[in-house]
């Protein structure tokens, strides 16, 4: 489960001394943040402590995480200038921090638990640096792709050749799958995804040697085109059924997700129900991974992850 350690006691013990990037440069700390939640819910996989704009910061962008905010661009790109004056670093040299961090997780966890390492959508991160903050709406973003495709498309080009290299580097120092988080990439109607979006996402896909996951939100609508693009599983959030998305990506790729993580605030009665009708769905097919269809929010009872995770185990026994 993405942020899965978040809500633990231990890990906001951690982040009074710490920001997020201090974690992440102190590689014995970020493996432990990472390792928390798999001590504390027993789940499978060991998902990086990581943020999605650590392969940025190589390519001579400042960005700063503001609490309670998100990620920060001082100096927005905008420009096909701003585009020619970013790097494509080489992640040895620029985040070498988080590849040290990854093989301590792996030396840390039996070979039967997956370490997965991650970097965000080439639309998500694109957001970010063309907005220089989070946004729902996109409106800088979207002037640019449409009014200046050329700019877009540099953007583009130089993020998906430095997640590649990040990635590649996150396999070199031992992760065992890779996950492409779009996060905010249904943002875009079907036919904006195709053009400026979906070519790139696929050259981040393609150029990783292990299982890979394309994960999105609010992607109903781009089930099958997220498909296309890549990734051996697809993510799948609350808003559609997992069977017709399963359906619409087609059975040769697994699915994971769509449980609605705000349901973990509310009573377990409805936790347990939810998640036991997306197992009845999924009918126990192989490539179907149990998990939440966003990150964990930091509001939830640790507990009830905790239980959740052993009623998923307690009812898929193949996968416990």
């Amino acid at each position: 489960m993405r942020q899965a350690g978040r809500s633990l006691p231990e890990y906001r013990e951690i982040r009074k001394q710490h920001g997020l990037f201090e974690v992440c440069r102190r590689p014995e700390l970020c493996a432990e943040v990472t390792l928390q939640p798999v001590r504390a819910h027993g789940v499978d996989a060991a998902v990086m402590f990581a943020d999605i704009m650590l392969p940025v910061l190589g390519m001579g962008i400042d960005v700063e995480l503001v609490e309670n905010v998100g990620p920060v661009v001082e100096a927005p790109v905008r420009s096909m200038a701003d585009v020619e004056g970013l790097s494509v670093p080489e992640p040895e040299e620029s985040v070498p921090f988080i590849l040290e961090a990854v093989r301590l997780v792996r030396e840390a966890l039996a070979p039967e638990r997956a370490v997965i390492g991650f970097a965000g959508g080439p639309f998500t991160v694109a957001g970010y640096l063309i907005e220089g903050k989070p946004t729902r709406e996109f409106k800088l973003t979207k002037a640019c792709m449409y009014g200046r495709p050329e700019v877009w498309h540099a953007l583009m080009e130089k993020l998906a050749a430095t997640f590649a290299l990040y990635l590649n580097g996150c396999v070199r120092a031992g992760a065992d799958v890779i996950q492409l988080f779009d996060s905010w990439v249904g943002a875009l109607s079907l036919d904006d995804y195709r053009e400026f979006v979906a070519p790139y996402s696929a050259q981040v896909l393609a150029a990783v040697d292990v299982p890979t996951i394309h994960f999105g939100t609010g992607t109903a609508h781009l089930m099958e085109e997220l498909a296309e693009a890549g990734g051996d599983v697809i993510g799948v959030d609350w808003r559609i059924p997992i069977d017709r998305a399963w359906e619409l990506v087609g059975a040769e790729r697994g699915v994971q997700g769509n449980l609605d993580p705000a349901l973990l605030l509310g009573p377990w009665d409805r936790v347990e129900a939810a998640a036991l009708r997306i197992l009845e769905l999924a009918g126990g097919r192989p490539g179907h991974v149990f998990n939440l269809g966003h990150g964990v929010l930091p509001e939830t009872d640790p507990g009830d992850l905790r239980r959740l995770v052993e009623l998923v185990h307690e009812s898929t026994p193949v996968a416990a």
